[in-house]
C-alpha cells in the first residue's frame, strides 16, 4: 500500500499536503481502492471556510457515495477542475493527478492532530 511518508493524513483517509499555510488535499490509496472505481467528485464548498471535521464534498463511486471531511480548518481556494472529466484519476494517482482541493489553512496548530505515515498504517492495519 503506498502511504507516503512526507504526507498527513486523518482517520477519514484523507492527505494533506503542507506547503506554508496553504495545504493540497485527497483521499488515500486505501481510501479509493474501498471505494472502487470513482465516477464523480462533488466540492460545493469552493471560496468558502470550512471547520475541521466538516464535510466538504464527497466522491462517488460505482456502487456507494461516500462524505470527504476537512482535515484542517481553512478557506477551500482551489478546486482540481481536471476531476470533472477526469475523476478516475483518484483511482490512478490519488496523491498526484487526483488531488482534490487546496486550502488557505485558518489554525495552523491543528495540523499537530493529524496522523504520520505510520499512525495511518496503524489505523489501516498495513
Amino acid at each position: 500500500m503506498n502511504i507516503p511518508a512526507e504526507l498527513k493524513y486523518t482517520k477519514d483517509h484523507e492527505w494533506i499536503k503542507i506547503d506554508g499555510d496553504i495545504a493540497t488535499i485527497g483521499i488515500t490509496a486505501f481510501a479509493q481502492s474501498e471505494l472502487g472505481d470513482i465516477v464523480y467528485v462533488d466540492v460545493d464548498t469552493l471560496d468558502e471556510t470550512v471547520a475541521k471535521d466538516e464535510v466538504f464534498g464527497s466522491v462517488e463511486a460505482v456502487k456507494t457515495v461516500s462524505d470527504l471531511f476537512m482535515p484542517l480548518t481553512g478557506e477551500v481556494i482551489e478546486f482540481n477542475e481536471d476531476l470533472e472529466d477526469n475523476p478516475e484519476s483518484v483511482n490512478s494517482d490519488p496523491y498526484g493527478a487526483g488531488w482534490m482541493i487546496k486550502i488557505q489553512i485558518s489554525d495552523t496548530a491543528e495540523i499537530e492532530s493529524l496522523l504520520d505515515a505510520d499512525g495511518y498504517k496503524n489505523i489501516i492495519g498495513a
